[in-house]
């Protein structure tokens, strides 16, 4: 056995079930070594497309996920989607083929490349210590929530191993130690005297609902989310839902009223507390994160708890003991529960549809059009949702079941990842129908891999919120610049879903949407492509929000 087969067996008995990737001659036999041990090989038409596909897999599954890539250019092809991973802490492995010549075509830094990023890197050095070094890079990958560029030269990879055994050493996953009881003690103290507490969820909590909510009671805080998260607190009443640019007018109220805001597993960042205005003048902030120099990074804080959320929550509940009672703040009153009833949503506050035209020339409110999809789209979905001016619209205008139902690639805020992360996050949840939400300038970008939703026999519905722009900039630079960068003919992605295998459809007008009812109800063989031809006379609310902190 050779120093490529060794990786792949190894890597499969660890737990990689699957991997992601484009074969090229460097990566060819790790990568068949991978799914002759049982992993799942899922061939992607481009690197960047295979990255976000392995990264949204990680996210919405909770394994360890592989990425095999060609040495150099498959690598730099792959980098978006390794940066977008390596930001949002996803377990990832990259198992990146290398030349170590200079002189070849194909030499980049690549350990370089992956420190630029933010990644962790791991090379491949001898048959004597394969084994170890593949089980070193899953470990990092697996506890410290880190991806992993694992380098795996050329001239090793055809290296023979001693004549032992391939069997990785088990590796139990690290327990985290509890939090300091001091920290504790401050936390309960701060949500005792609190009559207005909000807890706000990020993705370093998404494992702690039940902590949470239990937390929540026993101090009578209303709960939110950031919006990686979303969904996690769904069905409670006392949910305002995602925090920060995208909150509701409701939400934005109820969070800038709060007299202490705890952040579990969330950074506090610019998006997730609208560049701080979210947090009121008076407000004592608390930050709860597995790491130390995470705290108090985005803002300050007036307590800083390292622990995991779960357990933190748990603690200060058993700290609170019977010190609070729900009912004593002014965020669990039957008046407040009815107004999130019946105003929290953004499709309960009213609008002015911006639907124009008719016939050919008709455009349709992006809100108009993302109402009735969450009306007749089945609830059991998985939403990805790309980048853009459109992307608060699915965002908070399709509803989704918890916190699996909506996987988020916006850490890098790179346009043209969306539809990868759509199958990645779909094959991580095959009980659920995935919905890829995109602009029409990441939906040209990522085209290719309309062909992966197809020879996968994905039942993927695919909604291109097409203004034949790119919007955020159109609706960015309004003090009279040129825009004709940034404006583009009119292009029909339906005709182009239709060439890769979709069913088509083009949505102009309300009346449209039947067409996705009848694939809705149909057998659903052949994946949904929506390109929904919207009206954008203005910035969505979000953008003009963000745009403020630029």
């Amino acid at each position: 056995m050779n120093v490529a087969e060794a990786v792949g067996q190894v890597l499969a008995d660890l737990g990689v079930t699957h991997a992601f990737g484009v074969v090229g001659s460097g990566n060819f036999h790790v990568t068949n070594a991978l799914a002759n041990a049982g992993t799942r090989y899922v061939a992607a038409r481009h690197e960047s497309g295979a990255a976000t596909m392995a990264d949204a897999y990680a996210r919405m599954s909770g394994e360890v996920a592989a990425l095999t890539l060609h040495q150099g250019c498959g690598l730099t092809n792959a980098m978006t989607g390794i940066a977008e991973a390596a930001k949002s802490r996803t377990p990832l492995l990259v198992l990146a083929a290398e030349t170590t010549t200079p002189t070849s075509n194909f030499f980049v830094d690549q350990p370089g490349l992956a420190r630029s990023v933010g990644a962790e890197t791991v090379r491949i050095t001898s048959g004597a210590t394969a084994v170890d070094d593949a089980v070193r890079a899953f470990t990092m990958a697996r506890d410290q929530r880190r991806t992993v560029v694992v380098n795996l030269p050329l001239d090793v990879q055809a290296t023979s191993l001693p004549d032992v055994p391939v069997v990785p050493t088990p590796v139990a996953a690290r327990s985290q130690p509890p939090p300091a009881a001091e920290d504790v003690t401050a936390l309960a103290g701060l949500l005792a005297a609190a009559q207005r507490p909000v807890l706000i969820a990020g993705r370093g909590a998404r494992h702690a609902r039940a902590e949470l909510i239990a937390l929540a009671d026993a101090c009578g805080a209303l709960l939110a989310t950031s919006a990686v998260a979303k969904g996690l607190f769904r069905d409670v009443p006392w949910s305002l839902d995602v925090s920060g640019g995208f909150a509701s007018p409701l939400a934005a109220e109820l969070i800038s009223g709060a007299d202490v805001i705890v952040g579990f597993g969330c950074a506090l960042n610019m998006w997730t507390m609208r560049h701080g205005r979210l947090i009121g003048p008076d407000a004592r902030v608390v930050q709860v994160d597995l790491e130390p120099d995470a705290l108090g990074r985005n803002r300050p804080v007036d307590v800083g708890v390292v622990g995991d959320s779960a357990a933190v929550a748990a603690a200060v509940v058993r700290a609170l003991g019977d010190n609070r009672s729900a009912a004593a703040t002014q965020y669990r009153g039957d008046a407040l529960r009815r107004r999130i009833a019946e105003e929290l949503r953004w499709r309960d506050v009213p609008f002015e549809d911006w639907g124009t035209g008719d016939g050919a020339s008709a455009r349709i409110d992006p809100r108009t059009l993302t109402i009735g999809l969450d009306d007749l789209l089945p609830a059991e979905r998985v939403v990805a949702v790309d980048s853009g001016n459109f992307m608060g619209y699915p965002s908070m205008f399709l509803s989704v079941p918890d916190e699996l139902g909506f996987c988020f690639t916006q850490a890098f805020q790179s346009i043209g990842l969306g539809l990868a992360t759509a199958i990645g996050a779909g094959l991580a949840q095959p009980d659920r129908l995935p919905v890829a939400a995109l602009g029409d300038g990441g939906a040209l970008m990522a085209a290719a891999e309309l062909d992966t939703v197809r020879r996968l026999g994905l039942p993927m519905v695919v909604v291109v919120y097409n203004d034949s722009a790119y919007g955020a900039e159109v609706h960015h630079f309004t003090e009279g610049e040129p825009l004709d960068t940034v404006i583009f003919p009119e292009t029909d992605i339906a005709a182009v879903g239709a060439g890769y295998g979709f069913e088509p459809v083009t949505v102009r007008a309300p009346a449209d949407l039947e067409d996705v009812r009848r694939w809705v109800d149909g057998p659903r063989d052949r994946p949904l492509l929506i390109d929904a031809k919207i009206a954008a006379p203005r910035g969505a609310w979000w953008l003009e929000e963000a745009f403020r902190g630029h």
